[in-house]
């Protein structure tokens, strides 16, 4: 790629300043990776009918399809990493700090629920709108509330439900900052509160049910406490790139969904204590990769586009070689091509949305030194969405 048209790119995408810390680089490629893993969910689904009925392909379009789902708890893992250390690290007022994470989420949000709201009425077979106006009306309101993770009907944008658990621990994390007064409070007191936590909800969820994905952000809020301790040391890196596919893998087992979660969170655990350390590692440095950066910064665009620019691109498919059964090099290579026309959508609601509306001009500067690698930012696993970065 030409210097000019790194440039270019640079201004577009680059979110990281000079001198930034590494593990804010290394942050930004994690994300890269969790969008890849909830891509993975739907080009499974959307290519289902290539496959036919008894294909080779089936065990592992089904594996894949289950890893990908942990692309979303990668999510919860760094958002409690951030936005615990940011409120930890001075104290906010309530109403400011709400503010903020509003429109970090809205403004995207916004303008996908406008485009499913014209593609509902321009394809009412595809509608998830109820028929009647009042339960239509309660509906979308209940969703553009950011609702829709804790109710019975189906999410209005299908992935957004990540988001109503977002928006829950965006409430209740400064809650029990201020209610526990934690700032106050030693490393080892913070640490065994949020370990009796884990296992007081991990309880409630295992006997009567709910949101136990919840449990992925208290990762994050360790990330946090291991990373502030004066003496921590990071794992071997090795340890931390063979613990996140082991634990993937074990979410093919029979396993219970907390005994799952519990191992993701390990993993993922692992795996941010090797990438955000002080001095970066090989690991760290593979994340510190500029295209899976820039893939990671716009993945919360990516996240609310891909499933309708996924949709559009197999119907297309679907006109020009109509469904039938493939073998694994069809599935294999139509995988990037897909991948590849899923990315200009979220590009440009990055560009034109995300990007002037939702960030901050600090963090939408765009150096071009900033370019160079190595520098320095519901049902068991239900379908997969990124969520919004913190």
């Amino acid at each position: 790629m030409s210097s000019p048209a790194c440039h270019r790119l640079s201004t577009c995408f680059e979110l990281s300043r000079p001198g930034a810390a590494p593990q804010l680089r290394a942050m930004e490629g994690l994300r890269g990776l969790a969008v890849l893993l909830v891509f993975l969910v739907h080009y499974v689904s959307l290519e289902a009918p290539w496959r036919g009925d008894g294909s080779a392909v089936t065990p592992l379009a089904t594996a894949l399809h289950s890893m990908g789902n942990a692309g979303v708890d990668l999510f919860f893992v760094l958002s409690g990493y951030l936005i615990y250390g940011s409120l930890m690290c001075r104290q906010q007022a309530l109403l400011p700090y709400l503010r903020r994470r509003a429109r970090r989420i809205y403004p995207v949000y916004s303008c996908v629920f406008v485009l499913y709201l014209l593609l509902s009425w321009a394809l009412p077979s595809e509608s998830r709108i109820p028929a009647a106006w009042p339960q239509a009306v309660a509906y979308l309101t209940s969703n553009f509330l950011l609702l829709s993770g804790f109710t019975a009907a189906p999410p209005f944008i299908s992935v957004a439900w990540s988001l109503s658990y977002e928006m829950l621990y965006y409430l209740l994390i400064p809650l029990l900052i201020l209610v526990f007064d934690l700032r106050r409070r030693s490393r080892s007191w913070r640490g065994g509160f949020f370990a009796m936590l884990t296992l007081l909800a991990g309880g409630l969820f295992a006997i009567f049910g709910g949101p136990a994905r919840l449990l992925l952000f208290i990762a994050g809020i360790l990330v946090h406490e291991a990373l502030a301790a004066p003496a921590w040391r990071a794992p071997p890196p090795a340890l931390a790139a063979c613990a996140v596919p082991c634990a993937l893998g074990c979410l093919l087992l029979p396993l219970a969904l907390l005994l799952k979660l519990a191992l993701l969170a390990c993993a993922f655990f692992l795996l941010c204590l090797c990438c955000f350390q002080a001095r970066a590692n090989w690991l760290a440095r593979l994340f510190c990769w500029t295209p899976l950066r820039w893939l990671g910064n716009i993945s919360y665009s990516y996240y609310l586009i891909h499933g309708l620019a996924l949709k559009g691109a197999f119907l297309a498919l679907a006109l020009l070689h109509p469904p039938q059964a493939h073998g694994l090099a069809f599935f294999l290579l139509l995988m990037p091509l897909m991948l590849a026309l899923s990315l200009p959508p979220a590009m440009t609601l990055f560009l034109l949305v995300e990007r002037p509306l939702s960030l901050s001009p600090l963090q939408a500067s765009v150096p071009a030194m900033a370019t160079a690698p190595a520098a320095v930012s519901s049902p068991a696993l239900p379908a997969a969405g990124n969520s919004p970065p913190g």
